[in-house]
């Protein structure tokens, strides 16, 4: 496979993940260099991770020139970016959401479609191998039709993500109910590391209903789950013939016959095998229902979502199928604005058609 080159704007906490995947393979990727605006961040990024460090969108693309560009920067910044890419003809990578709010998702996709860009955004949460196998299940239709999804893994934008896909929903219109619940919870690990001391602190887990039409979606998060010991992930999908709760899959292979299977994954360097570290595949009975497209690296699930990103991406770049456009990533992150109105005024909201639908 000819080695993926692209570039980055940007040197926060998400870019790092970029960076580590490249670094982890370096016969696939290749970092061309890094955006990076603040002098002293600059001196400091190129001192971790020894690659071509820039002060300026233009002094990077002209000392190499990348397929394609990865936005990883704040969320007001990022529309005016991504479009001046466009402008320049160059394939972006949006980092999530691609814009703040509704006016400037509008516009940005308005703008991107005049010029003819080619813009993904890097919604990495369906591409984890977990969820990426229960999809592939999903898809294989032993379930039936999926009338039923709760998702309890991500949050927001993302969470609606992995709704809209295991429903097998587009655009259509939505009818979207909110409501909080705040309980104590002892402070966990947080982006920095595990705590310091013991702190009790209010934790506010958020619940979203979705009707859409004859198929329910429900969700609910807590931002706690995503690095905490003791707070877990749930998944419940339905469909008539079947259900798949967590890793656990039961259908019916015919009216009387139940079949009960659990997704299991296959890793390298568990119980004394010596191939090496990290995930090959995830397999539900005698069918394979996930490869990992990046072994044999050692990366954790979301890194390898997020290099999955990288690998459709290059393919966008060079004419291939979209994975995740900018229309897709559009409508979930204006679902999840209803979502916030309906959380904030204890109102049911419906859902109108954008443009971009």
């Amino acid at each position: 496979m000819k080695q993926i080159r692209f570039g980055m704007v940007g040197a926060g906490w998400r870019a790092a993940f970029y960076l580590r995947i490249a670094r982890a393979l370096p016969d696939r990727f290749a970092v061309t260099g890094v955006v990076v605006r603040n002098a002293e961040k600059r001196e400091r990024f190129a001192r971790v991770w020894g690659c071509p460090v820039h002060a300026s969108l233009e002094e990077m693309l002209a000392a190499d020139d990348p397929l394609f560009v990865v936005t990883s920067v704040p969320w007001p910044v990022n529309p005016g970016l991504v479009k001046e890419l466009v402008q320049r003809g160059k394939p972006v990578l949006s980092e999530t959401p691609p814009a703040l709010d509704l006016a400037q998702m509008t516009d940005l996709y308005r703008t991107v479609g005049e010029r003819g860009g080619t813009v993904q955004v890097a919604e990495q949460y369906f591409l984890q191998p977990h969820h990426a196998a229960r999809l592939e299940v999903i898809r294989s239709g032993v379930i039936g039709t999926v009338s039923q999804a709760q998702i309890s893994a991500a949050h927001g934008y993302h969470g609606i993500s992995l709704i809209r896909k295991a429903l097998g929903v587009g655009f259509e219109g939505v009818m979207i109910r909110a409501r909080a619940f705040t309980s104590p919870l002892v402070d966990g690990p947080g982006r920095d590391g595990p705590p310091d001391a013991e702190r009790v602190r209010d934790s506010v887990q958020e619940f979203f209903w979705f009707e859409f039409g004859d198929k329910l979606g429900f969700m609910d998060f807590t931002g706690d789950q995503y690095f905490s010991w003791i707070r877990d992930n749930r998944v419940l999908i339905r469909g008539e013939r079947g259900e798949i709760v967590d890793n656990r899959v039961s259908y019916l292979k015919d009216y009387r016959t139940p079949v009960l299977l659990e997704l299991r994954r296959r890793e390298w360097g568990r119980e004394g095998n010596l191939e090496g570290v990290g995930l090959q595949s995830v397999h539900l009975g005698d069918d394979r229902v996930y490869a990992n497209p990046l072994s044999p690296a050692a990366l954790s699930d979301d890194e390898i979502a997020v290099g999955t990103c990288l690998l459709r991406m290059a393919g966008c770049a060079l004419g291939g199928d979209p994975f995740y456009p900018l229309a897709e990533a559009c409508q979930d992150h204006y679902l999840n604005l209803l979502c916030r109105r309906a959380l904030e005024t204890g109102e049911a909201v419906r859902s109108e058609p954008q443009e971009w639908a």
